[in-house]
Parts: structure tokens; sequence; C-alpha cells
């Protein structure tokens, strides 16, 4: 296939004249090298992606950098014999805007280690609907359940639930067949909550123990805020359960002793998707198209916008007003652009 001359990106920078980011031309030898070239369909939009496009939190390590921790596309070039023209392909975190061009782009250029095969069950669109805040979820239970989580040892919390990964662990643990109690300081989305999979919708007020134990409330959870809010969970799960901590939208200090571990054996699982092996990476992946597919993903996909719209999105979601997930769709041509 005969690759464009020119095609637009979303590309960050930072030198003397300060950090700022914005749509720009590039061509393919402009991108990171690698040994795939591959049309981009879609990306998304994460709490990361918002950070590290706005300069709020230091993501990027070298500069410029075509932003975007996600990608889903069709491989048109490729060096690596696993790979041919026309392969549906996505790619999560892997250093994709931190060392390397992502996903906010109509090409893009990636290293064949990390390209996934796109899973039979799986849409590209579905795929980033998901993209690396489904992935961190799907890996949270993967580590649970490594950890003999099950059902039967109760609920399951998740706050900051209506957040991208919250929400989608919401639908993932529920398709689980978990019960899940969904914790979020935004009582007006509780009908949305309980669509997409909770059995029951909790305030913040439910984890605002001070406490090093209180009461058995929860077999186990997934926290993404982080601070007392963890504590607080820690101290409500019952034996042997596991809380898995995947963000830090409120704090990134834990308040709390080590009496959860050692009165009640509870677990405390760190969750970092980006450097995941690839054999776990094979593995969430292949529950995610399958068993814990999310049967909701077309109500969880709020918003979708192109590059013109992200700067909106990154200022929305670091005020907390989000909801969901941002799919990032760009612009349909080529030889198949009718399956992205």
């Amino acid at each position: 296939m005969t690759l464009p001359a020119a095609f637009n990106a979303f590309r960050i920078h930072s030198d003397d004249a300060g950090y700022r980011s914005g749509i720009e031309t590039l061509s393919i030898d402009d991108l990171s090298p690698g040994e795939i070239v591959v049309r981009v369909a879609h990306s998304s939009v994460n709490f990361k992606d918002a950070l590290a496009g706005t300069g709020e939190g230091k993501i990027l390590r070298q500069f410029p950098l075509v932003g975007g921790i996600d990608l889903a596309g069709h491989v048109v070039q490729s060096s690596d014999p696993a790979f041919k023209e026309g392969d549906a392909v996505l790619v999560t975190g892997c250093g994709l805007s931190e060392t390397r061009d992502g996903g906010y782009a109509g090409y893009a250029r990636i290293q064949a280690q990390w390209a996934i095969p796109l899973p039979a069950g799986l849409t590209l669109r579905e795929s980033m609907v998901l993209g690396t805040a489904g992935f961190t979820a799907a890996l949270a239970l993967l580590r649970m359940e490594e950890n003999r989580q099950s059902p039967a040892h109760g609920p399951l919390a998740v706050t900051g639930a209506t957040g991208g990964v919250g929400s989608l662990a919401v639908d993932i643990f529920s398709s689980a067949g978990y019960t899940v109690h969904a914790i979020s300081g935004k009582a007006e989305h509780a009908g949305y909550l309980k669509a997409i999979g909770a059995s029951e919708v909790l305030g913040r007020d439910a984890l605002a123990t001070t406490r090093a134990m209180e009461s058995v409330k929860f077999g186990g959870g997934l926290d993404n805020v982080g601070g007392p809010m963890l504590a607080s969970l820690l101290a409500q799960t019952r034996p042997y359960g596991n809380v898995a901590s995947a963000g830090l939208a409120a704090s990134a200090d834990l308040p709390t002793t080590v009496m959860p571990f050692i009165i009640r054996g509870v677990s405390l699982l760190g969750v970092a998707s980006a450097g995941t092996a690839r054999d776990v990476r094979d593995e969430v992946w292949r529950r995610l198209a399958s068993d814990w597919k999310p049967r909701h993903l077309a109500h969880i996909c709020t918003r979708e916008v192109g590059l013109d719209g992200l700067p909106g999105v990154f200022a929305a979601m670091l005020a907390g007003g989000s909801l969901g997930r941002t799919l990032v769709t760009l612009p349909e041509g080529g030889p198949f652009a009718e399956t992205a």
C-alpha cells in the first residue's frame, strides 16, 4: 500500500517556547521507529492523556511526541513476518505518548512486540472504548482472582465509579458474576451506574471511616482514587479479600495501618497496566473479548471526538466532569475503513 505524504496528528511539545500541544501535519518519517505502520481508526482518552496533553502531569519523557496511549487500526506496512497488510491490531500503553509517538494521528509506527492482534469478539471500535481503562479494570480482576477472589467472597466495591476505569470495572466485574457496589460522589449518575451493572450505588461517605478496622462490608474491590477512601476500603474488606489499587484521582497517600493485613489477611494488589508482560497482556485481552466482555460498551462510550475535540475533553476530565469513556475517531479512508 502506498503510504500518505502527510497526515494530521495531535503533537505535544516542551521547549524554550513553553509546553504546548495541538494538531500538526506529519509524515511517516516523523514518527518513532518501529516494524509496523498502522492506519489508526480509533484511540481513546485516559486520565494520563489529559495530563500529558495539558502538561498538568509529567508523563512524556521526551519531546515532541504524538499523544494518545491507546490505538487500534489496520496494518498498512510491516517488516515483521508475524503481521501483514490488512491485519487488525491494537496497542495500549507500552511507551505510547511517553517514550514514543502515540495514537492521536492518522498513522502510527509501532514495535511489533507490543502489537496485539485484534481478538475475535471485539471490533476496533469496541477495543478502544475499552482501551487502557478496560485493560486496567480487567487486569485488576485477573490479579484478584489469581489471589483466590471469587463472587462468594461478597460484593466488590469500585471507587471513582463514573470514570473510565471505574465504569468499565463495574461492567466487567458484573459480567464475571460479581455483585458490584459502585462508590461515587456524583449522585446524579446513580441511574447510569445501575444501568451498567452496579447492584448498589453508594456515596463517598460509605468509605469515610478513619478507623484502622471497621465492620466487614465488602469482599474486596478496585480503588481508583487513593488516599483515605482506599484506607477505608481496606478497613472494611472481609478476611482474605483483595483490594486492587489502580489510581490516585484524590491522593497518592495511603493513611492506613497494618491491621487489615495482619488481622484479616487482606491483600493490597498493585495494578500497573503500562508495563504488563506480553503473556499477561494477551490473557487480559482474551478475557475482554470473551467471558469478561462488558455488556454495556455503547452506554459507557458517552462521547466521541476527533483530534480537534481533544483539548475540551482534557479540560473536562481534569475538572472532574467526565463520565464513562471518550472515543477518539480518526478520519475514515483507505481500503480498510469499512471494517474499522
